[in-house]
């Protein structure tokens, strides 16, 4: 069995909530684990400087060439088990898969309704929501190589979602029911990765989840900035919040987002209302 842990999401799903729970249980401090430490146990896979020299563009075809050797690498970041956030579908591009069997040993999928990440990720870009519905309803959807990432193929939204349910060994995590339930949801995330009756330390499980908290994140974006944050538009992290797509999406745009991913939504318990 291989060694990385796919941390995988579509854009805006809370990847880098759990990230940051994940980071602050593993290191079990007094104080929340900054959010510019988050590389200190978890790895974005598509950074450019895994691939050749940072500020070099390079075409998809480049790429895929490098990305079973960039995986194999990775899993010599560490003895025990890698994090590695990817954004990536859980697809094949000429070829090759753009998260490698081979050096596998799991995958946290998050997933998110995608009416609440059309309006985090337009305002994240600083795009017109409606240029993200159309955006997430393209399966050939893709975030280019600029000199810091490598190229991403997300897919849309809906061939996103199926691709990782996919994936063998893999946790399916509701962004929804981690903030109904964080207890409940983060202690799954620990289970998997450990024993499947293993039994998180509450003491330590509820000072992650607390040390975790969107407010903390926020604050500690207000207080240091969030070097990895990539946002074009504003803050990264911006509400953290469910169901908001009912009061700031249009009824039109809520329509064409269920036309076009609602079978799916459905299987994830996503109601069209």
């Amino acid at each position: 069995m291989g060694k990385l842990v796919w941390l995988a999401s579509y854009p805006k799903s809370g990847n880098t909530w759990v990230r940051a729970f994940l980071h602050n249980y593993i290191v079990n401090a007094d104080t929340p684990h900054s959010i510019n430490s988050l590389v200190d146990f978890s790895v974005a896979e598509c950074a450019a400087a895994f691939f050749g020299t940072p500020g070099e563009v390079m075409d998809p075809h480049t790429v895929q060439a490098k990305r079973p050797e960039v995986h194999a690498e990775l899993t010599r970041l560490h003895d025990d088990l890698v994090f590695v956030k990817t954004h990536n579908a859980n697809l094949s591009v000429h070829g090759v898969s753009l998260c490698t069997p081979g050096v596998t040993a799991g995958a946290i999928y998050i997933v998110r309704d995608p009416r609440d990440v059309a309006l985090s990720y337009a305002a994240f870009t600083g795009k017109d929501v409606d240029e993200i519905i159309d955006f997430m309803g393209n399966d050939g959807a893709a975030n280019a190589s600029d000199g810091v990432q490598v190229f991403e193929l997300l897919s849309s939204w809906s061939s996103h979602a199926l691709s990782w349910v996919a994936a063998p060994r893999r946790l399916l995590v509701r962004y929804e029911d981690l903030l109904a339930d964080p207890v409940r949801g983060f202690g799954r995330v620990i289970r998997f990765l450990g024993a499947a009756d293993a039994t998180p330390e509450p003491e330590r499980l509820h000072r992650a989840i607390a040390f975790s908290r969107f407010d903390t994140l926020a604050d500690q974006e207000a207080r240091e900035g969030y070097q990895a944050s990539g946002a074009r538009c504003g803050k990264f992290f911006r509400s953290g919040k469910a169901g908001g797509w009912r009061e700031k999406l249009s009824a039109a745009q809520a329509a064409k987002i269920w036309a076009a991913h609602g079978q799916v939504m459905e299987k994830f318990g996503y109601p069209q209302n």
